[in-house]
């Protein structure tokens, strides 16, 4: 399965960019006190989606990037636990929350079809139960 030549081109890595940067422009409205703590974690736990994907990309075979991937969808869920608990604290808008969350609903569902689609024998057409819906975005994201 050929990969595109840049990480640039993924649309996961696009969509986690945007992620990163609308957990930036929203930790804007938390308090100054909490720079070195959940604001400082959500970006970092933010960042890290994209980095990963990218540093995944970079590396020499499926198997590594299908690794670096998980990494990916690990920092995904640390950040939506750092945007709840924002929430509930009433640091972040309920409109941003609710952008935050489809924002990263949308890359969780692209990371388990790209995961699944490089999980695949070469050649194989079979959808796994994670990445049945997103697949096909993710096999376009390889071409």
């Amino acid at each position: 399965m050929a990969r595109p030549k840049s990480f640039r081109e993924l649309i996961v890595w696009q969509k986690a960019m945007a992620l990163a940067k609308a957990v930036y422009e929203a930790c804007r409205q938390m308090p100054k006190a909490e720079s070195f703590d959940l604001r400082s974690q959500l970006r970092r736990s933010a960042i890290s989606v994209p980095s990963n994907i990218a540093e995944g990309h970079g590396r020499l075979t499926d198997a590594q990037f299908r690794h670096f991937l998980g990494n990916a969808r690990g920092s995904l869920c640390e950040a939506q636990t750092q945007i709840e608990l924002a929430s509930e604290f009433g640091w972040i808008h309920v409109a941003q929350v609710q952008k935050l969350m489809e924002l990263s609903e949308e890359v969780a569902r692209l990371l388990n079809g790209l995961i699944a689609v490089l999980g695949k024998p070469e050649g194989s057409q079979a959808n796994s139960a994670n990445g049945a819906n997103h697949a096909d975005s993710a096999q376009e994201d390889l071409q």
